[in-house]
């Protein structure tokens, strides 16, 4: 597929997740914020085509992109304001820590991964896109990042025992 032709077909799939979303989502921030990140970055190449459907989405390493819907339902339950400190357990992609940092202009993402692989390439993404208020740190025995306590909000979008 040619990257024009790929390009409208995103472009059309974008819209129309979009407008079902805007039925969904009742905060207008989490919806704008939503709407800054462009999903198909944060997806594996062969998955790009199916990045604005209403689906997860394999990113390797038997780990998933959440549902948009699902994201945003937990973005809006935290109810954030623009200078929270906010913990994230389960980078993953990195979607979802890009919509809460679009939420955080003058705040701080502190997000955690345990898959090294996950972790390096979410950070190469965010930092490609142009995000400083993220801080990515490895999971390690402890689940969270008390070092960089105390958060408004704490978000768990990880598997956990």
């Amino acid at each position: 597929m040619q990257d024009k032709e790929r390009n409208t077909k995103l472009a059309k799939a974008r819209k129309k997740l979009f407008g079902s979303l805007s039925r969904a989502v009742r905060s207008k921030k989490v919806f704008w914020a939503m709407e800054q990140v462009p999903r198909e970055q944060f997806v594996p190449p062969d998955a790009r085509d199916m990045a604005y459907l209403d689906i997860p989405l394999a990113i390797g390493d038997g780990q998933t992109i959440s549902q948009p819907y699902m994201v945003a339902m937990m973005t809006e339950s935290l109810q954030l304001q623009p200078r929270d400190r906010v913990l994230e357990v389960g980078t993953g992609s990195g979607y979802q820590s890009a919509i809460l940092a679009e939420l955080l202009p003058q705040g701080q993402l502190v997000t955690v991964e345990l898959v090294p692989v996950l972790r390096e390439r979410a950070q190469c993404i965010l930092n490609g896109l142009g995000y400083t208020n993220i801080v990515i740190e490895s999971a390690g025995e402890t689940i969270g990042c008390p070092a960089r306590a105390p958060y408004d909000a704490i978000i768990v979008t990880a598997a956990a025992p």
